[in-house]
């Protein structure tokens, strides 16, 4: 969406749900925004995304809207005990008889369990982005800064597009991120976490059949040596989703793809050491179904988020695994951020220079946040698969640890980030 401004225009590279929600808390500030995508239309891969409280404070922080269509689409836990309970963990691995898994803990919050549907969560996002903002079909190249000062973006297509500003929500194998700091830098290649996942869907009328209604229509950790499964409802409790992680000691089969085909009689083979009720579980997918490499960007962290008037926002900059169900949310916090700098009026009096004094100052601020998440996530997949040093599977030191971990995610302070980083920015500009 062009037009004048006086911060000029900001590319956004990426139409995921990152790089929309950024996009519209952008334009409900008045600022000129253009979003490239590669695909040819919206759409997300994957089934269910949770949001903790702080992922719900910045989407109100980004823009009303966006919590509104979060509020169409969120799927809470359907007993009327468990609304407060973000996960009941359970041990997986020893139960001889359906639903008689040894209970463990729960870690409760304000809102409890908060998943969305990644599809159905971005069709309620893209209402909000007016036509002519999002060009579709755009693999970026590379990018050129020009001696104007503005930026040119190559795209693959052989056409180009100028831009003030460019941020990069372009996900784990992010090409901004690889243009800022160079194809053979550590930190450009996603690393394989040497963890796999296989997802599947099951309608809710089914699972509550086999499981009971407990176990189906609320969120559960199914905790088990070397691998755990998780479960919890979507699709306002119409269908349960099933996340089952496995620890794999050799490498991935594929340089290309993240996700490749695979069968449930894979996923009977790498779970045959559990109990009864992760049988049921498997036993009640679908015959063919994807397997996903648990990637992320934890062994060479990025030392910064940007270059110039060019920046990383999400998984572009800190790509996680999921073990903490706080990803997505993570990039809405960013989000936040980045929207409240740019709003700044004294970024707009600065031009260029106070782009660049934005970036530094989101860069600076979010750096130590998100990198935690990042490995924290990798230490709670240990945690519920018994790996964790110095813990195993004793469930009061699991209890203890997640709970810490969980807390310091829930308990974000958005604004606070915000001052931080508007007092950064002053600093930046001498102001």
């Amino acid at each position: 969406m062009t037009g004048s401004n006086p911060l000029g225009s900001i590319a956004i590279v990426g139409g995921g749900i990152s790089g929309v929600v950024l996009a519209i808390a952008l334009l409900d500030r008045g600022l000129s925004v253009n979003v490239y995508e590669q695909a040819s239309r919206f759409g997300e891969i994957g089934a269910g995304v949770a949001f903790n409280p702080a992922a719900a404070r910045a989407m109100k922080i980004c823009s009303q809207k966006i919590h509104t269509a979060f509020e169409k689409v969120v799927t809470k836990n359907q007993g009327e005990d468990k609304q407060s309970i973000w996960f009941d963990w359970v041990d997986g691995h020893n139960d001889t008889e359906v639903g008689k898994e040894q209970y463990a803990f729960s870690i409760g919050n304000e809102s409890g369990a908060n998943a969305v549907h990644r599809a159905h969560f971005l069709d309620e996002l893209v209402k909000h982005v007016p036509d002519g903002t999002t060009h579709f079909g755009k693999h970026l190249d590379t990018i050129e800064e020009l001696e104007d000062g503005k930026l040119k973006l190559k795209f693959h297509d052989g056409s180009d597009a100028t831009a003030d500003a460019v941020v990069g929500c372009d996900g784990i194998k992010s090409k901004v991120r690889a243009w800022m700091m160079g194809a053979d830098h550590p930190c450009t290649p996603p690393v394989y976490t040497h963890k796999y996942a296989y997802r599947g869907l099951i309608p809710m009328e089914k699972a509550r059949k086999e499981l009971g209604d407990d176990l189906a229509q609320n969120s559960k950790m199914h905790m088990g040596q070397d691998g755990h499964v998780l479960t919890f409802p979507v699709n306002k409790g119409a269908t349960m989703n099933v996340v089952a992680f496995k620890v794999d000691s050799g490498q991935w089969p594929s340089d290309t793809k993240l996700t490749l085909p695979s069968e449930k009689s894979h996923v009977l083979k790498d779970f045959r050491d559990f109990g009864a009720t992760v049988h049921k579980i498997i036993d009640m997918l679908e015959p063919n179904l994807d397997c996903w490499a648990i990637y992320d960007l934890g062994d060479h962290p990025m030392p910064h988020y940007n270059k110039g008037r060019v920046v990383v926002v999400g998984d572009a900059g800190h790509a996680t695994s999921p073990h903490h169900g706080a990803g997505a949310g993570m990039c809405i916090e960013d989000a936040a951020v980045m929207a409240e700098l740019l709003n700044d009026p004294r970024v707009a009096e600065t031009g260029h220079n106070g782009l660049a004094a934005a970036f530094q100052a989101y860069s600076d601020q979010r750096l130590e946040r998100t990198q935690w998440l990042v490995q924290s996530s990798r230490r709670s997949g240990d945690l519920y698969e018994w790996r964790a040093e110095g813990v195993g599977r004793d469930f009061k030191k699991i209890e203890e640890e997640c709970r810490e971990r969980d807390e310091k995610l829930w308990n974000g302070q958005v604004k606070e980030y915000i001052k931080e980083a508007q007092t950064l920015l002053g600093k930046s500009l001498k102001q």
